[in-house]
């Protein structure tokens, strides 16, 4: 099997496991460069990778510009001109020049537990910002694509079984948004139970419905670290109270939180290499 099988079939596999992804294809090569038209490489949000685009201090930069690209969403193209650090054998000073194309390939997502108004609409205002989403509900009638069109996958089953497929959901932002505090606390229970560590993990509702909810969760034995991580109210504070209202704020933070977060890496990359 050939490594671009390989990779797409690795793609395939995170896509399933919802891990963020960035694929890098080599689209031109000017002059003498290791690596040649078509390479291609993966890279995973924690940094690793499966192929190759030639190596050496490139193929270092390309890794970089995938970390950002994996924050941001956005496909890049970016140059690079090899000099004697990238082509040590050689002897040039300036060597050739790579394009290099960098796309994600699997996103980070928006998971929203519960398929009621605020889901529909957070979906919906996702899409918008090039967001995907799922939507999981234990009644398949309320996750179903047909009540919710600009989802991207919809879900049915227990509570537990939902939490569960998710993975640990680290690059993901993750919602609770069910019909009620007991279906939330069941959500919250499954989800610290199967271990997730959601980049974002919010609550609709209030601070003292979270309190609540905290108290129990402490009681069952759930981690402070998980309780401390849960964002109640959800979204921006720009007074929401209609289901539109509070899809906008919510989305207005996940954006503003993935790009402040790639503005402040590249800040931190930028100081790091002079």
């Amino acid at each position: 099997m050939d490594s671009h099988s390989d990779i797409f079939e690795e793609i395939v596999r995170l896509r399933q496991e919802g891990v963020p992804t960035a694929l890098c294809t080599i689209l031109l090569t000017q002059g003498s460069t290791p690596g040649k038209e078509t390479m291609r490489m993966l890279v995973r949000a924690d940094g690793s990778t499966l192929g190759s685009v030639g190596g050496g201090c490139v193929e270092a930069e390309v890794i970089e510009l995938a970390q950002e690209v994996l924050c941001t969403g956005r496909t890049e193209t970016k140059s690079f001109t090899l000099n004697r650090k990238d082509l040590p054998e050689s002897g040039l000073i300036c060597g050739g020049q790579v394009t290099v194309l960098v796309e994600p390939v699997v996103s980070p997502r928006l998971i929203l537990f519960g398929g009621g108004h605020v889901s529909a609409a957070a979906s919906r205002v996702a899409k918008e910002c090039e967001i995907q989403s799922t939507i999981l509900d234990d009644r398949p009638e309320y996750a179903d694509s047909s009540r919710h069109p600009a989802a991207t996958d919809c879900r049915s089953g227990s509570w537990e079984e939902l939490a569960q497929s998710i993975g640990t959901a680290e690059h993901q932002f993750v919602v609770v948004a069910t019909r009620g505090h007991q279906a939330d606390l069941e959500v919250l229970l499954a989800l610290a139970q199967a271990g997730c560590r959601p980049r974002y993990l919010g609550l609709l509702g209030s601070k003292t419905k979270k309190a609540t909810l905290e108290r129990v969760l402490a009681d069952e034995g759930v981690s402070e670290g998980f309780i401390r991580a849960i964002q109640t109210p959800i979204g921006l504070p720009i007074g929401s109270r209609t289901a539109g209202e509070i899809a906008v704020s919510l989305l207005a933070e996940l954006v503003q939180m993935k790009n402040l977060e790639s503005s402040r890496e590249s800040r931190i990359r930028a100081t790091t290499a002079n």
